[in-house]
């Protein structure tokens, strides 16, 4: 009897769901409402294929962000229509309606190219962002115009 208490214990403890608990779940990236009279887009990326490839999005030709694997950034912008587009050896551009007070999601993927892989730039949505937001990391502001070495 002294031996079967400790094995069963030890046997309860193993089978018990503070021991065997699966991970817990990654919370989403909370993003803050625009200013007043302002939208807002958050483009985002995953990881996936072209990982030294960064989705470089413009706005009329001027660099907004860039946008690396696993990474998001948050654009605050006018209300209006905007056009913006990402590069390498194909070009992609989204057209987006913005109003105030509204905040769109824009994801960003790398498909195989000829020579370089291809941004894909398209619409997308909160519940899409909340997926994976837990791991994508903000874009720091002084690695958001740099030039796609990283």
């Amino acid at each position: 009897m002294k031996i079967i208490l400790p094995v069963a214990a030890a046997l309860a403890a193993l089978a018990s769901p503070a021991i065997a608990a699966e991970p817990a779940p990654v919370a989403p990236t909370a993003i803050a409402a625009p200013p007043e009279g302002k939208g807002q887009i958050v483009f985002f990326r995953r990881g996936g294929i072209g990982p030294l490839i960064s989705c470089a999005v413009s706005e009329n030709g001027a660099r907004v962000s860039r946008l690396p694997p696993g990474k998001y950034f948050v654009l605050v912008t006018t209300p209006g229509a905007h056009s913006y587009t990402v590069s390498s050896e194909a070009k992609d551009t989204l057209n987006l309606e913005v109003e105030a007070g509204e905040t769109q999601y824009a994801k960003c993927n790398i498909r195989m190219g000829i020579v370089a892989g291809r941004p894909n730039l398209a619409p997308s949505t909160k519940e899409e962002f909340d997926k994976g937001a837990g791991k994508l990391k903000l874009v720091e502001p002084e690695d958001a115009k740099d030039d796609d070495k990283k």
